[in-house]
């Protein structure tokens, strides 16, 4: 049954990968507005449009929380690890699961009442600077991260079920996958450093 659910692994590798790519865009996007922003208060033909600051509010509330979700496949945000170490390792895995359960609660609650809140306050109101436009957008980040952050947790939920079926340590497929982008990063710089030194004997 595992290596079944294994092999959709990929699927999650790619909403990954959609998801990093979106926070990047979104944080260029507000860098540039933001620097442009700023300049157009002081040099003269630089626009400093009156929307900036909402639109630049609104991609960090989308940045901000899809980052979140990010950080759960990653196992990057903050937890207490002081006392792993004094605890069995029954414990710490049954506390695991516990903790998944209280995130994919929270991630099913930002889905349905962000959706609510959307569908109502956000849709009845607009953004000052551009009255055409809803404020649904404004609203909108905090559900996207629930259906993303169910996605991901989902996964690392799996993981821990596994790891407790087999008696195996979910981290060592995290660490191993990890060691091989370090590897591959490394072999990359050497091929790059390689690359260079030729050229750079070539004009001696």
């Amino acid at each position: 049954m595992f290596e079944k659910l294994d092999k959709i692994r990929p699927i999650y590798d790619g909403v990954y990968k959609v998801v990093l790519f979106i926070c990047k865009i979104l944080l260029i996007a507000d860098i540039l507005i933001t620097t442009m922003a700023v300049m157009g208060r002081y040099i003269s033909f630089i626009p400093d449009p009156s929307w900036s600051e909402e639109v630049v509010l609104t991609l960090m509330s989308y940045m901000a929380v899809l980052s979140a979700a990010l950080a759960i496949r990653r196992g990057a945000h903050i937890r207490m690890t002081a006392f792993d170490r004094f605890l069995p390792t029954g414990l710490l895995k049954a506390l695991d699961i516990l903790s998944d359960i209280m995130v994919l609660a929270f991630a099913v609650i930002m889905l349905v009442v962000g959706t609510q809140y959307a569908t109502t306050i956000g849709s009845k109101g607009t953004y000052v600077s551009m009255p055409s436009i809803s404020r649904i957008w404004m609203y909108l980040p905090v559900p996207v991260a629930g259906a993303a952050m169910i996605i991901f947790q989902l996964e690392t939920f799996y993981a821990h079920i596994k790891s407790i079926v087999l008696k195996t340590d979910y981290m060592a497929g995290a660490v191993e996958d990890k060691n091989d982008e370090i590897s591959e990063a490394l072999k990359k710089a050497a091929e790059e450093e390689a690359l260079a030194a030729g050229k750079e004997s070539d004009k001696k």
